[in-house]
């Protein structure tokens, strides 16, 4: 009879977060790219759609892993909320995509495109924080910078708000962006969310 053993997947875990932190990057440079190529949007928005489903199969991965696991690597409510804030950060990016293409704008301002590159830096110091989650490795320098990118993000936000009165254009325009730079913001706070999880995570198992 062959032996129990409780921790068989430990590293299989570490490997499906890794996953699904690098999923975050991609789908990231992303929608830099299709804001920066628009309206030559190619299959970009197909693309970033196929990295939304990417990313819900591996947080599917993960919860079905936990489920089935005994003994877990480290706290299963801090395990799921991880996996949960990893797909939100693809989830919001995948929805602003789809607003730009639902609500047919013709242009994308520069605090749109601005935006996107934060999320796509907050993601890359997200997804390396989450590489040294295996042995439970210093990550602060890299939750550090993802909080000022939050910080930043934020900023770019209320700009582009105040953009959008100071423009004169017609108020369904106005709501239309507006809903897609709050959109864009809801990213970059879900990296935030995902860095507090981690900093959480390794106060925990130090």
């Amino acid at each position: 009879m062959p032996r129990l053993q409780l921790t068989p997947q430990r590293r299989e875990f570490f490997q499906l977060y890794c996953s699904a932190s690098a999923n975050a990057v991609e789908i990231a440079a992303k929608l830099v790219e299709l804001l920066e190529r628009f309206p030559d949007k190619g299959d970009l928005l197909r693309d970033v759609r196929e990295l939304e489903h990417e990313g819900d199969r591996v947080t599917h991965d993960i919860i079905y892993l936990l489920n089935r696991t005994f003994v877990t690597p480290f706290d299963r409510d801090d395990m799921y909320r991880l996996a949960t804030v990893l797909d939100d950060v693809v989830d919001h990016v995948d929805e602003a995509a789809d607003q730009i293409d639902l609500y047919k704008v013709t242009e994308i301002p520069e605090r749109a495109k601005e935006q996107a590159r934060v999320i796509h830096r907050a993601a890359t110091k997200l997804d390396e924080a989450v590489q040294r989650l295996e042995g439970f490795k210093d990550s602060r320098r890299q939750l550090v910078a993802l909080r000022t990118l939050e910080d930043e993000g934020d900023r770019l936000t209320r700009e582009a708000v105040a953009d959008l009165f100071r423009s004169g254009a017609d108020p369904l325009s106005i709501i239309r962006w507006k809903d897609i730079h709050e959109r864009l913001e809801e990213a970059v706070d879900a990296c935030e969310s995902a860095a507090d999880v981690l900093e959480a995570i390794l106060v925990k198992n130090r």
